[in-house]
């Protein structure tokens, strides 16, 4: 069985924002568990693409400067947005509506992600390159903060700079989260 490449990580985890999405618009029950792991999830996910994804695919051939640039922006507000719900919080009135405007924007995201960005990925990277991406996102994944942090910035340099300190910041605040909800 070949290593999962990056392509197929970043889609898989595409597919599980969209499950934890679906499961947060359609259930009433675990709403801030689920809410909480799709902040977790997506915060960790577009971190790891803007340190290791975005820099490689913007040397790609093909016009992927372009391509880049847009999906940073569109990350870039949606970083935005998610603070703005994580600060509402689940009991909010208007967070279904807000939570619905935010689905509809990472579910666009990520199609042009998959439709354009990691095309450009496949066309240009060996299988092999690939592969060694995925351990790189992985590893930026393992020290990325867990809570948006829209001043911070898109690009991977800043993610590099700002990201272990804020990783470390989230994750301890993460743990007395749950150590309370536990005690």
């Amino acid at each position: 069985m070949a290593e999962q490449d990056v392509v197929d990580l970043l889609t898989a985890q595409h597919e599980q924002i969209a499950t934890l999405l679906e499961q947060l618009k359609s259930e009433r029950e675990n709403q801030e568990e689920l809410f909480t792991e799709l902040v977790r999830l997506l915060a960790i996910h577009e971190s790891a693409e803007e340190e290791v994804v975005h820099p490689i695919a913007k040397r790609a051939r093909f016009g992927a400067e372009e391509v880049v640039d847009a999906r940073l922006e569109e990350e870039s507000h949606a970083k935005r947005a998610l603070a703005q719900l994580y600060d509402l919080g689940v009991h909010h009135p208007n967070f279904q509506a807000e939570l619905a405007d935010f689905a509809d924007a990472v579910a666009d995201h990520a199609a042009h992600e998959e439709a354009e960005e990691f095309v450009l990925l496949r066309r240009q990277y060996s299988a092999t390159q690939l592969q060694h991406m995925a351990g790189s996102v992985r590893a930026a994944e393992a020290v990325a903060p867990t809570r948006p942090h829209p001043h911070t910035g898109s690009s991977g340099a800043a993610n590099l700079i700002a990201g272990p300190p804020l990783a470390v910041f989230d994750r301890v605040r993460d743990a007395v989260r749950d150590w309370r909800t536990q005690g």
